[in-house]
């Protein structure tokens, strides 16, 4: 595919308005306290979601954290895979967790780390709720 001198003139202020615009929207985290009792509870049936945090760190590298408790026999979403590595950390409860195919059940206390672009899910085996924190590293917007 060629690009003229003029289309090429056109793309570039629109590329940097794009980048510019997705900058925009991760805010540079600030030194914070987050009390567990203060954050505001997203419910999706059994499952509740806490989102602690959003944004970059004073190098501009992304990261996200955020509590989810899982009903038994619940998952968050199905399998997928995304372009930032993510760490789980299990508070209370049992996940089986696969990653690329592999299925292994982990119990409190645990720690899972997902690379970019892995196939990975994770599904509360019950009995009793399940409870981690996740970490998203180098999330973009």
């Amino acid at each position: 595919m060629k690009i003229s001198r003029r289309q090429l003139a056109g793309l570039v202020p629109a590329l940097a308005a794009a980048q510019t615009a997705a900058n925009k929207e991760r805010v540079v985290l600030a030194s914070k306290t987050y009390k567990y009792e203060d954050m505001a509870v997203k419910q999706n049936g059994e499952n509740n979601q806490r989102a602690v945090f959003d944004g970059k760190n004073h190098s501009g590298f992304g990261v996200e954290l955020h509590i989810t408790e899982l009903g038994p026999g619940k998952a968050p979403h199905a399998p997928h895979r995304h372009v930032n590595e993510e760490a789980l950390m299990l508070r209370t409860g049992q996940l089986d967790v696969t990653i690329e195919g592999v299925m292994t059940r982990v119990t409190a206390g645990s720690v899972v780390y997902v690379n970019s672009n892995e196939l990975h899910g994770w599904v509360n085996p019950g009995p009793e709720r399940a409870q981690y924190f996740v970490i998203a590293l180098g999330k973009e917007g």
